[in-house]
């Protein structure tokens, strides 16, 4: 929430409102909620990613996650009735430069994030600079389908 307040990742940006862990769906909640008075509202969900198999390469998810698979179709859920929804990876390591889907580890995922994807929710890739202070979202990666 700090990154997008701080105007770290711009493509969130220009929201007034800004709320975290609003229920939507089917007895879900979002991390965060983007309102604005001039836009769509925007669902934002936060996954943070720590694996690394190949060096530059980081991936999610590191097990299976029947929950996670459920919020990419309830995102999807969201586009369908005229809201945004991105789901913004947060790579909590600083040695990666790109991202991709653990599609080996978690198949179910894969297909829900690429189901969604056709239907229009977003996705970004932001690394961390870690430091003793603070985790930092400071450099878009890019994403390898």
């Amino acid at each position: 929430a700090e990154a997008i307040e701080n105007g770290k990742i711009p493509e969130l940006g220009g929201y007034g409102t800004l709320r975290r862990e609003v229920k939507y769906g089917k007895n879900s909640r979002i991390d965060i909620l983007l309102s604005d008075d001039d836009k769509p509202d925007c669902y934002v969900e936060i996954k943070n990613v720590h694996l690394m198999r190949q060096a530059g390469l980081a991936e999610f998810p590191d097990s299976v996650s029947t929950r996670a698979a459920k919020h990419q179709g309830e995102l999807a859920e969201m586009v369908k009735q005229g809201a945004r929804a991105v789901t913004v990876y947060l790579c909590q390591r600083e040695d990666c430069d790109r991202f991709a889907l653990a599609g080996d580890i978690d198949p179910d995922y894969a297909a829900a994030v690429s189901a969604a994807r056709t239907i229009g929710v977003e996705s970004l890739c932001y690394a961390c600079t870690l430091t003793p202070e603070a985790i930092s979202a400071d450099r878009k990666i890019e994403i390898i389908h």
